[in-house]
């Protein structure tokens, strides 16, 4: 490029930090528009790609509105805590912190690069002892309302990372960070009670402005089920157990019930000649996720009991299986089979000749096709022949409740939150155990509980913190006896889950955040990130939120009003970047090339945000051209405004076509930009640009409305290249800084032209064009069609049968 690059990114980057543009006054005029990118994790050594989509694009959107007169808070900050740190040093020895450090150093420094408008002064990094301890402090606010608990439960363990994994870690049952096979153990591990929120969590989804599928996702992963528990007593023995339905109108058509593997209840009524197949079949289903295992079509597997159980709407006798479709996490951990009316029941029942007994047909009559599961009419149910489904539901939950046999309940998918970890990049969990107190919190006094430098991080089934003494070894805060320290940290989940709120009070030693501060500032306005958190961070962000609400923390519902998902930039193959593949894209390289700021808009022209796509070395090229265009033809402008030659002072034909591509471009990118649909915001400079080209070949121009036209131009461009426009902003005006100014608004008038070209067809094809007055009636524009020397001649010596006018468009003529 001929006058910008990395030269004019330092000169403004410098003059903006120096003049302190963006420091954030939270009692400066507008209203307050707190915009939040997801933060970065810093495991890589750098930014790539991928970041730059993230955040660039948002900062453009950010910039228009601070010149809308928002007054806009975008801070910035690091995810530090995990797993890829601690694996990099068991891989090298680097320690994690050391690792964790230098790369935020290298992410700060090319963060800066970019030209954002990132509030550095309310920066947040996860890993330090300032902000984890009050991540500790959360922990210890749930824990003193009921919302933590410790106990023992069938957990998803990965053999290579050693730790354990939530649910939604377990992808196709491997693990999402490292692809091994997940097993199960049981281990006692700490829980958040997000159940609690199940229903808040459910019903105010629908009052944010998310995408349609992150929404559909979270109400899928919640999974309200309204229907009734039913209990089943086993046969010669008086143990008995439950099992949860939405379809309790089928209860006559059970013909077997299934419990989960890790159901307790298996090894008691496993009989002696069937243990030895059913211990085998529950070691094989460790090894299956849970999202797996409630595949619809995947082959049904099982194994008998022995033992039989004694249906209580009729008292038949049913064979008690185990099968992994079951989960011991879901409802009870035990299933009623009615295989005529269930598609997972009738492949299990057909796959081990089990019977299947119709107990629903169709309200029209009529023999139906099993499984039958739609609602309908009961037969072969006794009494309950003949009532619909809904009937039944209401009568033969009645009667069971009255033989204390059942009752109508409520079931969730969302289990528990389990935020026990075994590895040691993370935050300590703030609790002692005393062998005569018992787990004790750690006094919100002593936090920190700091996380020790010198540890062993070899993998082998236990916290690393659990191998380091002077860790461990401490004193009871109740008794004063000799004691041991909580080993696991926390899900790195948990630190992420509250720190939009940090950042508003980032600096406060004192308590985790000021409530007035925090109430004036969130929730957060516009919150962009990518989907794959849709089940995990957003959710938990909204259960600790929720539940900081409820304790008085504060005083809103939710922590991201409005959510935009920014698509995945890809190799230049149109595969995932990666270093195995080699088609990583690497930032530096090419904004040492282009500068930040083509860098920026090939990103945002060459790609749809919410999408994305493969990477170009064609396409940033191409906009590097246009930028180079854009300073050639500002140029020419500046140097025609300064000679002050051939000037003229009226609004004539070329004035007002060039005025009109300058408002359309003013309303195309502000509401374009204001969707964050950037690609066709720049395709609307490029018409003002084309526009300036050629009002520029004019001999004569108004220059003072040229000067205007440049000035509303600059502005609108400053958002998508600010360290560009900075500068010809200051070339052109003298003045500092076009940030401070107020973004033009499109003059509707001037979007209604005095002539519009109409289309001339003859029989269906073009054949002319002609400038009409905008304002021209059907009979004229008829006549002035008709009066084209082209028209004249496609139509002589043939009859006019008629003439169509689509005014502002075409006029049709059909001839014969």
């Amino acid at each position: 490029m001929s006058n910008y690059g990395t030269a004019i990114d330092k000169k403004w980057q410098k003059k903006w930090e120096e003049t302190e543009l963006y420091k954030f006054n939270p009692d400066a005029e507008g209203e307050k528009l707190y915009v939040l990118e997801m933060f970065s994790y810093p495991s890589g050594s750098q930014l790539h790609a991928g970041h730059w989509f993230n955040y660039g694009p948002v900062d453009s959107w950010a910039r228009l509105k601070k010149m809308q007169g928002y007054n806009v808070f975008q801070p910035m900050g690091f995810d530090a805590f995990g797993l890829p740190a601690e694996n990099f040093a068991i891989k090298t020895g680097i320690h994690p912190w050391d690792s964790t450090e230098k790369n935020i150093k290298t992410m700060e420094e090319q963060l800066r690069a970019m030209g954002a408008m990132f509030n550095w002064e309310n920066e947040v990094i996860t890993c330090t002892p300032e902000y984890y301890k009050w991540t500790q402090w959360v922990f210890l606010q749930l824990l003193k309302n009921g919302l933590a608990y410790r106990k023992k439960a069938p957990v998803n363990w990965c053999p290579s990372c050693n730790t354990v994994l939530a649910n939604e870690q377990v992808v196709d049952g491997a693990c999402e960070r490292c692809s091994t096979e997940v097993t199960k153990k049981d281990l006692t591990q700490w829980f958040f009670k997000i159940t609690e929120y199940a229903d808040e969590l459910l019903e105010k989804l629908d009052t944010l402005d998310w995408p349609e599928k992150t929404v559909a996702m979270q109400k899928h992963w919640i999974g309200k089920s309204t229907g009734a528990e039913v209990n089943f007593k086993v046969k010669d023995s008086d143990i008995n157990f439950n099992v949860f339905t939405t379809r309790v109108d089928t209860l006559n058509g059970v013909t077997y019930v299934v419990l989960a593997p890790e159901n307790p209840l298996v090894d008691e009524l496993t009989t002696a000649e069937n243990k030895a197949a059913v211990e085998e079949y529950k070691e094989a289903a460790k090894k299956q996720s849970d999202i797996e295992r409630q595949s619809l079509t995947r082959e049904k597997t099982g194994v008998f009991t022995g033992s039989y159980a004694i249906n209580p709407i009729n008292g038949k006798e049913v064979p008690v299986w185990v099968g992994d479709y079951v989960l011991a996490t879901y409802g009870t951990g035990a299933v009623m089979a009615v295989p005529a009316h269930d598609e997972r029941d009738y492949a299990f029942a057909t796959k081990f000749n089990l019977p299947i007994d119709q107990v629903i047909t169709s309200k029209k009559g009529g023999e139906v096709e099993l499984p039958y599961c739609e609602y309908g009419v009961l037969v072969n149910s006794g009494e309950f022949d003949g009532l619909t489904t809904e009937e039944a539901k209401e009568a033969i939950v009645e009667k069971l409740a009255k033989q204390g046999l059942g009752s109508a309940k409520v079931n969730y998918r969302l289990r528990d939150w389990l935020v026990s970890r075994q590895r040691y990049w993370g935050a300590p969990i703030p609790i002692i155990y005393c062998e005569d107190c018992g787990a004790v919190p750690v006094p919100e006094k002593d936090l920190p509980v700091e996380l020790p430098y010198n540890v062993e991080f070899a993998p082998d089934g236990k916290s690393p913190l659990a191998k380091c003494e002077e860790f461990v070894n401490t004193t009871c805060p109740c008794c004063g006896k000799p004691a041991k320290r909580e080993c696991d940290t926390l899900d790195t989940f948990v630190c992420s889950s509250w720190y939009q709120m940090r950042y508003v009070d980032n600096k406060n030693d004192k308590i985790a955040f000021d409530k007035e501060k925090v109430d004036k500032m969130l929730p957060v306005d516009k919150y962009v990130g990518g989907p794959e958190h849709a089940c995990m961070h957003l959710l938990y962000a909204r259960f600790i939120t929720k539940a900081l609400r409820d304790m008085g923390y504060l005083s809103f519902d939710e922590p991201f009003k409005s959510l935009t998902h920014q698509g995945l930039i890809l190799g230049p193959d149109g595969l995932k970047m990666s270093k195995s593949k080699g088609n990583t894209i690497s930032p530096d390289d090419y904004i040492k090339e282009y500068g930040a700021d083509v860098f920026r808009m090939y990103l945002m022209f060459g790609f749809a945000y919410t999408e994305g796509g493969a990477w170009s070395d064609d396409g940033i090229k191409s906009v590097a051209r246009f930028v180079d265009r854009i300073e050639r033809y500002l140029t020419m402008c500046r140097e025609a405004i300064e000679a002050g030659t051939n000037n003229k002072t009226t609004m004539d034909k070329a004035e007002k076509e060039l005025n009109f591509w300058l408002n359309n471009a003013i309303k195309g990118v502000t509401e374009d930009g204001e969707k964050m649909q950037f690609n066709t915001a720049i395709a609307r400079m490029m018409e003002f640009i084309n526009a300036l080209s050629k009002y520029m070949k004019e001999e004569t121009k108004n220059l003072d409305f040229l000067k205007t036209v440049c000035e509303s131009f600059i502005k609108i461009l400053a958002p998508f290249a600010p360290h560009f426009a900075e500068e010809q902003w200051s070339l052109l005006t003298g003045k500092y800084s076009v940030f401070n100014e107020a973004w033009p608004t499109f003059d509707a008038k001037a979007l209604v032209k005095d002539e519009i070209e109409i289309a001339i067809q003859v029989n269906g094809k073009i054949k002319a064009r002609i400038n009409v007055a905008s304002d021209l009636n059907e009979e004229g524009i008829k006549a002035a069609a008709l009066a084209d020397e082209a028209i004249v001649a496609a139509t002589e010596g043939k009859t006019i049968i008629k003439v169509i006018v689509i005014k502002g468009r075409l006029v049709n003529i059909v001839v014969k």
